[in-house]
């Protein structure tokens, strides 16, 4: 005789209802993140044509304020030459091989500074040292050691990342509990084991969230750099164009620069979500607050 009862899930539930409560935050989560959409874009459109119609009835100066008629023709002007894409892409391109090489190397060292805590108490004055000096005052030093092309925005880049790396990777390894370690070393883990199976898998949150800041960061770096010294990019595109009083052009690079920040750090949520699945959710629920 067949059964007729319903498939049961393991959580006790029928599967149908399962489905149906899933279904149901699916579209509750699309109709907010369709409202959160909308309200973004009638904010920025207000302000558009506040903006413009200021500056058509003359409430405010055009030349010191641009207006967003004046930016657009300036865009569509420099992309049409190819100048901004290729502005965007030096500045893009060293901000993210910058930050890949200091997060990396950074979050490295910091976690291997784990394995000797005397190593870690001679270098600890060093690090904080390190991390309170601005890190654009160093761009003069390495643009005259590494030239003024691409090479000397990623090591500004890299140095300003490595230290937070390093900072947020070393104080992940003391936040994790000590039972966990004590329980591997009485089954007669090596500190290598440990090092493995504790300290990195509970290291990734913070490493991620150090990631989060170390992409601003390798962005100003280089933004900083190219405009003390550079023939490309989007912060020498604005340095020159400010110089020239061309607004237009400024606020050009002002707002591509917004734009390559909001997808650089939605990229760093994308590898946080592969990184750290069982924070997909929490992303996910945060993500239409943002």
């Amino acid at each position: 005789m067949k059964s007729t009862s319903p498939e049961v899930t393991l959580a006790g539930k029928p599967a149908g209802v399962t489905k149906s409560k899933s279904k149901r935050r699916q579209s509750t989560f699309s109709k907010e993140w369709l409202m959160t959409m909308l309200w973004r874009f009638i904010i920025v459109a207000v302000i558009l044509v506040i903006w413009e119609s200021a500056v058509r009835l003359e409430l405010v100066n055009g030349f010191l304020m641009g207006s967003p008629s004046a930016i657009l023709d300036a865009a569509i002007t420099m992309a049409s030459s190819g100048q901004l894409l290729t502005d965007a892409f030096a500045t893009v391109n060293a901000t993210v091989i910058g930050f890949v090489v200091g997060s990396l190397i950074g979050s490295l060292a910091g976690l291997l500074m784990w394995y000797s805590k005397s190593v870690a108490r001679v270098l600890d004055p060093f690090i904080v040292a390190m991390n309170g000096i601005p890190k654009i005052a160093l761009a003069p030093m390495i643009i005259i050691w590494f030239g003024s092309g691409i090479f000397s925005k990623i090591a500004l880049a890299s140095v300003a990342t490595f230290i937070v790396a390093l900072l947020s990777a070393y104080q992940a390894t003391h936040q994790i509990d000590e039972s966990q370690i004590n329980l591997m070393k009485s089954f007669g883990a090596k500190k290598s084991q440990i090092f493995r199976k504790i300290i990195v898998p509970s290291s990734l949150p913070w490493i991620i969230s150090a990631f989060r800041i170390n992409i601003g960061l390798a962005l100003v770096s280089v933004v900083g750099g190219e405009f003390i010294s550079s023939d490309k990019g989007l912060g020498h595109m604005v340095f020159v164009e400010g110089n020239l009083f061309n607004l237009p052009a400024v606020w050009v690079g002002v707002f591509m620069l917004m734009l390559v920040a909001m997808l650089l750090y939605t990229c760093v949520g994308y590898i946080e979500s592969r990184l750290l699945p069982w924070n997909d959710n929490k992303t996910s629920s945060k993500s239409t607050s943002v």
